[in-house]
């Protein structure tokens, strides 16, 4: 992918820096919008005045919600978008010693980013993938919520002169959140069983035991139905599951996983692991095998979160349900009696 112009845009919540250089005739300018489709407008005007809109490049950083509507709005008028983890234009800043850090140098930094390095096209998901996100979400801070009032609660048992006003006000918001959660669940149930454009992913991966409907719809939207991921070894690096390598130094032969990846996802699958590994008849038999080559446990589950990631990445590309007979046999290759 080559283009003429290349675009670094730094987005805050109201505006938004512009640095754009026309490799052809090596001009270039900066200039800030506002966050509004008029402005947005006003700027694809500027840039179709220098070449077509397939010949435009542009990188931004996916900075909280603030990047999502202008994305949109470049990706539908058919310019090239990219959209970064902030981690890669930060150690991309790194490796050129930038210490410096305004929105104008911010803006160009993308910008040289999306020149050099090339990065790969973002592609819209569905609009099903947004309303799953917000729940996900939602319930997530809710749980973190009621985790923290129960963890009030308890010290307030342990306290000789506890405020008994306190005590129940502390249970009745328990028992809120409660609800909230449990009706969280419920309307992701209702968003996965509805017609979708993701319906047919959810059917196949329901036929994986160990894997409950969050879990799914974590999966879904973490990897946009695996879109983001070209292999299951991908998906495996992508959710922080991939044991890498550490040969340097005194840690040769060394293996290690963690230290990055999409930790929701890593943390769902996790938690499925538990479940696969006494009710999936593969993983279950997997899990025992990995015990009797001494492995610990919290690492033959980490192993079995992969495998389940793996079985997933295959049933959504492969628009196929699960075979434990397959399986079986692609396990019996791979872990000897």
């Amino acid at each position: 992918m080559s283009a003429q112009v290349y675009v670094g845009a730094d987005i805050a919540a109201e505006q938004i820096t512009i640095d754009w250089l026309d490799t052809q005739t090596q001009t270039g300018e900066q200039l800030s919008l506002e966050q509004s489709e008029r402005d947005y407008a006003r700027l694809l005007k500027r840039l179709t005045r220098q070449a077509q809109p397939a010949a435009i490049h542009v990188v931004m950083e996916a900075t909280g919600n603030y990047w999502m509507a202008f994305a949109s709005f470049l990706h539908a008028a058919g310019l090239i978008v990219s959209v970064l983890n902030p981690s890669q234009a930060r150690h991309f800043a790194q490796a050129r010693l930038q210490r410096a850090k305004t929105d104008p140098v911010d803006a160009a930094l993308l910008r040289d980013y999306g020149r050099l390095l090339q990065p790969d096209p973002w592609v819209p998901p569905p609009p099903i993938c947004q309303q799953l996100q917000q729940l996900l979400n939602r319930r997530e801070d809710l749980l973190q919520i009621r985790t923290a009032e129960r963890n009030r609660l308890h010290a307030l048992h342990h306290h000789p002169l506890a405020d008994p006003v306190l005590r129940r006000q502390l249970q009745h918001h328990i028992a809120y959140l409660s609800r909230q959660i449990d009706a969280l669940k419920r309307a992701i149930q209702q968003l996965l069983f509805s017609d979708h454009d993701w319906a047919e992913a959810v059917k196949h991966l329901r036929t994986l035991k160990g894997l409950g409907d969050l879990t799914i719809a974590r999966i879904l939207t973490a990897t946009h139905a695996f879109a983001r991921c070209a292999s299951p070894d991908e998906a495996a690096s992508f959710a922080g599951l991939a044991p890498h390598p550490r040969d340097s130094g005194q840690h040769k032969g060394k293996r290690s996983v963690g230290g990055g990846g999409h930790a929701p996802l890593r943390q769902s699958l996790y938690m499925a692991a538990l479940s696969a590994s006494r009710f999936n008849p593969v993983l279950k038999v997997f899990y025992s095998r990995l015990l009797q080559r001494g492995k610990l446990k919290p690492v033959a589950l980490c192993a079995v979160a992969r495998k389940l990631l793996h079985i997933a990445w295959a049933l959504v590309v492969k628009h196929c349900d699960f075979d434990p007979d397959f399986y079986f046999k692609s396990l019996e290759a791979q872990l000897p009696t």
